[in-house]
């Protein structure tokens, strides 16, 4: 069995594109947001993950922040 996946089928360059674009319209940025390179090379049938890398405190702070208030609280 080929566990190689196409990779113009699992393009998550525009799903990367689109949570970079709804964090910045909550002034939140993510330098480090992308293809996670680990799981972009592995032989799988999977699609690779988004790696939404490191943040500062404050960043993390209104994540936390605007998620609560998306939930309603």
């Amino acid at each position: 069995m080929d566990d190689t996946y196409d990779l113009a089928a699992h393009d998550i360059g525009p799903d990367i594109d689109a949570l970079r674009a709804a964090l910045a319209a909550h002034g939140i940025t993510l330098p480090t947001l992308g293809v996670d390179p680990l799981t972009l090379a592995a032989r799988t049938t999977r699609p690779p993950l988004v790696a939404l890398g490191n943040c500062n405190v404050a960043t993390a702070r209104r994540m936390a922040e605007v998620l609560r208030s998306a939930a309603g609280g």
